[in-house]
């Protein structure tokens, strides 16, 4: 599979299927300790046999892509956002479908706050552009890496150091908690793309009131929750497909 290397100094892997497919490609971005295959495999494998060119880079750091070691400077999520819009214009992408997982997510919406032409649809699954105060608590348990963060992982990404990898996540998060919470949420209203966020309902980090309440600021975005937890992709495969497909149809209708 190729990389790309992109103006901001990342050099992104990333695997595509049906590149040849005449239709509006779908780039999508992994989570936390993810990748496009590792996250969203079967998303978009999914999606490749409903005839889509499909897309799905590794940000910086993770799998292949380089520079490692993956790191977390504060406002971590606007630097992939700039990675993955540079991303986008080293591949010659001007529309695309932009779905995003979990920081992959986070990161949609910045992306389609700040460069919002470039997008047919968006939509997320585990993210609501807001780090309130009651998520402070839910994250600081994630400070020992060496409790949730896998061998296989550790070998996937090239971590040197679990905990020293956890312990900068969620100084990050944290800060961006202590300083307000805000992601997306400044820049909500500039999303032109209809935006569908999708949310597990036994999801911690993303209570549905976040989301509402980001909504607000958008001029077309609706919320679907699901019965399940973070990964709602798969604990609930077939109505987040059915919910997916018929955003992006109803999406490409608007936009003909």
């Amino acid at each position: 599979m190729p990389f790309a290397n992109t103006s901001t100094g990342a050099n992104l892997y990333y695997e595509e299927l049906n590149a040849t497919a005449n239709s509006i490609p779908i780039v999508a971005l992994h989570g936390l300790l993810g990748t496009g295959r590792k996250d969203l495999g079967g998303v978009i494998d999914w999606l490749a046999t409903e005839g889509y060119r499909v897309i799905a880079p590794s940000l910086r750091g993770y799998g292949q892509s380089t520079p490692k070691p993956r790191d977390f400077p504060y406002k971590f999520y606007n630097r992939d956002a700039d990675d993955i819009l540079a991303f986008l214009a080293a591949l010659n992408i001007e529309k695309c479908h932009l779905l995003g997982y979990s920081d992959g997510g986070e990161i949609a919406l910045i992306c389609s706050g700040t460069r919002s032409q470039n997008f047919i649809s968006v939509a997320t699954i585990g993210a609501v552009g807001y780090m309130g105060p009651d998520t402070r608590t839910a994250i600081m348990g994630y400070r020992f890496g060496s409790q949730w963060i896998t061998q296989e992982e550790l070998k996937l990404h090239s971590i040197p150091n679990a905990n020293k990898f956890a312990a900068q996540w969620v100084r990050s998060m944290v800060m961006m908690v202590d300083s307000g919470g805000d992601v997306a949420v400044s820049i909500a209203q500039n999303i032109t793309a209809p935006l569908l966020m999708m949310l597990g309902k036994k999801d911690k980090l993303n209570p549905g009131q976040y989301a509402e309440a980001f909504l607000e600021r958008v001029n077309n975005g609706r919320l679907v929750m699901f019965n399940a937890g973070h990964a709602l992709h798969e604990h609930q495969e077939a109505a987040f497909r059915k919910t997916y497909l018929r955003h992006i149809q109803a999406a490409e209708k608007t936009n003909q």
